[in-house]
């Protein structure tokens, strides 16, 4: 394969060109690069090297102006704005830069296509005039009407203004410097009369390039090359040929010399692959494969391009290309927001947006943990970060501030206050903190730069981005917070890229589609090719309608259209080899159905086309159910056990999922703790348990009065607080749903004592037993001919109008069905059903055991959320239909309740019996 650089330079060594004298004009640098090699390597004598230039560095020389950046150029807008618009109008830099960015690319594009802007503005005012009149039947405007048609006769002035501010720096967007440029052609070519102009590989021009191109053309020693095929060229409807068709019909030039260059690489015979793959990360796995497979082969990578049509997938497509390629050139950037350091930035702006004096504890602990700020609290002892994290979750600090971080730490005092002392609104202030926080991770990385070295790219990169901020909040004055100063930051880090080092004339050659511009090569692989991205469709970011441009011939998505079709077809031109890859999963965010491109090349018929689908590996997982042996020392584990005590609570774990009893009593693997930000049912419940046991411990012994019970009722709100206070520790109940939860866990704690008061003023006596009463007893088996031990908490035993009651407290709603049995054998199969029967059960075994009552006792539940049921008594009936229920718990129930204890015991302790996860409802 020839490629159009080389026919070029080729065809100037036929005429005998001096390539010293010659002023080559290219669309991209990257272009200039090849350009350059290949004339090293066609000529075989020693010459000073041609002047190379992309065609916007050419503009910027001829106009003797210099491009602004972006951030710049808001600002000076924004000063014109100023200016130009009464202060009753004027709106904050936050909500101007969101709508100017819009207007500067309006300026843009009438400037580089030489429209007469004043005749545009008043047009498009007129137009906007016209709606009004239209849609508003009032003949009195409104004030917001006014407005808005002043805004749009305000537009011509504002450019005007714009334009005079940056002329007398000399300085300006690409539209005005092209505007300039094109004023300024007829001068610059009578003062290099000596100069040879070259262009190479253009294709759609603006007018302004239109005319700088036919001045020299037709003044000068000049010539183009056009990089097009006879198939696009004559075909009067194909998109690849519009812009050049136009030219060679329009240019005057063109009348008197001949139109050259057109040839017919696309009808040559090529391999052409088109496939479907799901998603776009699908696409770039399956260009890792494609890449082996090319290797395999013997392709020369050298001579490959990978086009990516969504930039975005530079990150996984490094990721995704195989370790035997070990030469690889990239030619975009990683854009500065897809940086793993960027998202430091986001959360520091994110926590101090609003200026608060207290933090809220995931973004603390989520900056705290951060992988690029956790190596600064680094010391001897170990790593702070962890400890202060560990800190803010214990102690269940929901909202943090700086003062309990500095409390909670025992040093890096200067990383916590550059991290989370308040910026107060100020930007300087926030500036300030970010290059302070740079240069700490600059030295902290210098110490090991070999390892550190992608690290310390990312850093320079984001001084650059924060010293720009710096010099733009002190040339001008209106970033005014932080907000406005976010806003900035954004618009900048997504123009910023990563630029990576490399080759570029060797190995696998990685770059964008406008990148590829003027270049070939044999083989080519081009993914993202879906509507939306390729081309790019619609868009409607400009100010601009339609209509209006097509009258004042500005361009429109058409023509962007074109132009992707044209560097789509010329990469197609010379290649050999084509895989084409589009996403098959639809999706109107990021992509559409497979794009038009692909259609046109099937209907074209020109070439066959290979078409698949393809669909990653997925082995078929089949989900098992975990088991575990009961090794020697697992069995240890379980003695261990069983001397500390079984209690109810293990036990019933251990019948819902044996899988989990073994990860929590055997493994002691506790349930991760975060900071309750809301009150927990478990919290509410131990509030609740600990405010009655403190209401009813003094009267152990004793009956309960009503005096009593009046008393208790005065102290609800003293007592529950108190719990509420060491339970939640240092969160917050003074508002929101903590202090709704505050008021049920009072409300519960009053139903329960208006119910007791009811009970004793209808004549019924309460007497207390015992509450919270410890009981640990000791059972032998003569199965596993072992001693084990049980324990366990009952949360109240009284004597009912003589009769002894086992009461368990629940603060959730239990029916009075989940008390009651019908067969003993169910008691260890259905934990839903029977876990509360097992606890009360076992509850009065232990009494029994332990002498602290005398058979017949009766045991059951009190729910506070089913108070009207009162005291649920356990029973046993003889059908689940059966309305005959015997509610006392005698010598009997506990021998039949200790056949199924210790046939449940002996199973823990089985060696043939794993423990076996359980398929949860």
């Amino acid at each position: 394969m020839v490629s159009f650089i080389q026919e070029v330079i080729d065809d100037l060594q036929l005429k005998h060109s001096n390539f010293s004298k010659i002023t080559f004009i290219l669309p991209s640098k990257r272009a200039g690069l090849f350009l350059r090699n290949a004339i090293a390597q066609s000529i075989n004598q020693t010459i000073f090297a041609p002047e190379i230039h992309a065609i916007e560095e050419f503009v910027e020389v001829v106009s003797d102006f210099s491009y602004t950046t972006n951030s710049e150029l808001l600002f000076e807008f924004y000063d014109v704005y100023l200016k130009q618009t009464p202060k009753a109008n004027i709106e904050s830099f936050d909500k101007f830069s969101k709508w100017a960015q819009i207007i500067i690319q309006d300026f843009n594009e009438i400037d580089r296509y030489l429209i007469e802007p004043n005749h545009v503005f008043d047009y498009l005012a007129a137009i906007k005039a016209i709606e009004n009149q239209h849609w508003s039947q009032d003949e009195q405007q409104t004030p917001y009407i006014k407005n808005y048609l002043l805004f749009w006769n305000r537009l011509k002035h504002y450019y005007k203004a714009l334009n005079d501010a940056l002329k007398a720096k000399q300085k300006g967007y690409q539209g005005l410097v092209y505007r300039e440029a094109a004023s300024n052609i007829k001068a610059y070519n009578a003062a290099n009369q000596d100069k040879t102009y070259v262009f190479v590989g253009f294709n759609a021009l603006n007018s302004a390039e239109e005319l700088i191109f036919k001045e020299l053309l037709e003044n000068a020693s000049a010539d183009i090359y056009w990089d097009v095929d006879q198939s696009f060229l004559e075909n009067p409807i194909h998109d690849a040929g519009l812009f050049t068709r136009n030219h060679k019909a329009k240019w005057p030039y063109f009348n008197n010399h001949d139109f050259n260059w057109i040839k017919s690489h696309y009808s040559e015979e090529k391999h052409i692959e088109v496939i479907g793959a799901a998603k776009q990360i699908g696409q770039i796995k399956y260009v890792g494969e494609l890449l082996q497979q090319l290797q395999a082969e013997d392709t020369n990578l050298k001579n490959t391009a990978l086009i990516l049509g969504d930039e975005s997938l530079l990150l996984p497509l490094l990721n995704s290309i195989p370790e035997t390629i070990d030469k690889v050139n990239v030619t975009m950037g990683l854009p500065l927001h897809l940086t793993p350091m960027s998202s430091l930035f986001e959360e520091l702006f994110r926590i101090h947006k609003k200026s608060p004096l207290l933090y809220y504890y995931k973004d603390v602990i989520s900056l705290l943990a951060h992988p690029f700020i956790k190596p600064l609290f680094d010391t001897l002892e170990g790593n702070l970060s962890e400890t202060l994290i560990t800190a803010i979750k214990t102690k269940n600090i929901a909202n943090v501030s700086l003062e309990q971080l500095q409390k909670l730490s025992t040093s890096s005092p200067e990383v916590l206050q550059l991290l989370f002392n308040s910026w107060s609104d100020q930007p300087d202030l926030a500036i300030s903190a970010c290059q302070k926080i740079i240069l700490l991770l600059k030295t902290k990385f210098d110490s090991n730069k070999s390892a550190n070295a992608l690290p310390l790219e990312y850093l320079y990169k984001f001084h650059t981005i924060f010293n720009e901020l710096s010099h733009l909040n002190n040339s001008f004055e209106h970033i005014t917070s932080i907000q406005s100063l976010y806003a900035l930051y954004r618009e900048l880090i997504k123009k910023e890229t990563l630029d990576f080092r490399g080759e570029p004339l060797e190995g696998l050659q990685i770059m964008g589609m406008l990148e590829s511009r003027v270049l070939d090569y044999e083989t080519i692989i081009i993914t993202s090719v879906n509507e939306g991205i390729l081309p790019a469709g619609k868009s409607h970011n400009s100010f601009i309608p339609f209509d209006v441009k097509l009258e004042n011939k500005l361009p429109t998505y058409k023509e962007k259209d074109a132009v992707y079709t044209y560097h789509f077809y010329r990469l197609l031109q010379r290649a050999k080899h084509v895989y084409i890859i589009y996403n098959t999963e639809a999706d109107v965010l990021s992509g559409g159905e497979k794009s038009r491109f692909i259609t046109q090349l099937e209907i074209e018929g020109t070439h066959k086309l290979k078409q698949s689908i393809v669909a990653p590996n997925v082995p078929a997982i089949m989900q098992q159910l975990q088991k575990i042996k009961k090794t020697p020392l697992v069995i240890e584990a379980i003695d261990s056990l069983s001397k500390k005590g079984f209690s109810p609570s293990s036990l019933t774990n251990y019948i819902r999922n044996p899988i989990d009893f073994y990860y929590d009593k055997i493994l002691g693997i506790t349930q991760y703790k975060d900071v309750e930000e809301s009150i927990a049912l478990n919290t509410l419940g131990t509030v609740i348990h600990n405010t009655l046991e403190d209401f009813y411990k003094p009267y152990i012994g004793k009956l309960i009065t009503e005096e009593s019970i009046l008393s208790m009722k005065s102290n609800i709100n003293k007592t529950v607080l108190k719990h509420f206070k060491i339970e939640y520790k240092e969160g917050d109940i003074s508002k929101g749903k903590n202090l709704i939860i505050f008021e049920i866990a009072k409300r519960y704690v009053l139903n329960f004592l208006k119910l007791e008061l009811s009970d004793i003023k209808q004549g019924n006596t309460i007497k207390i037993l015992a509450v919270e009463a410890e009981n640990k007893v000791t059972i032998y088996l003569d199965s596993i001919q072992k001693s084990v031990t049980l324990r366990g908490k009952v949360d109240r035993v009284d004597q009912y109008n003589g009769m002894t009651r086992i009461i368990d407290y629940k603060t959730g709603r239990v029916d009075p069905g989940k008390v009651e049995i019908t067969t003993w054998d169910d008691l260890l199969t259905d934990y839903t059903k029977y876990s509360k029967s097992f606890q009360v059960l076992m509850y009065a075994y232990m009494m029994a055991k332990s002498k602290q009552i005398e058979l017949p006792v009766q045991a059951g539940i009190i729910s506070f959320k089913n108070l009207n049921q009162g005291f649920m008594k356990f029973a046993t009936k003889p059908s689940s239909n059966s309305r005959t229920k015997n509610q006392l718990i005698d010598e009997e129930t506990l021998i039949a309740f200790e056949t199924q204890l210790k046939q449940l015991i002996t199973e823990i302790y089985n060696p043939s019996i794993d423990f076996t996860e359980k398929k949860l409802k």
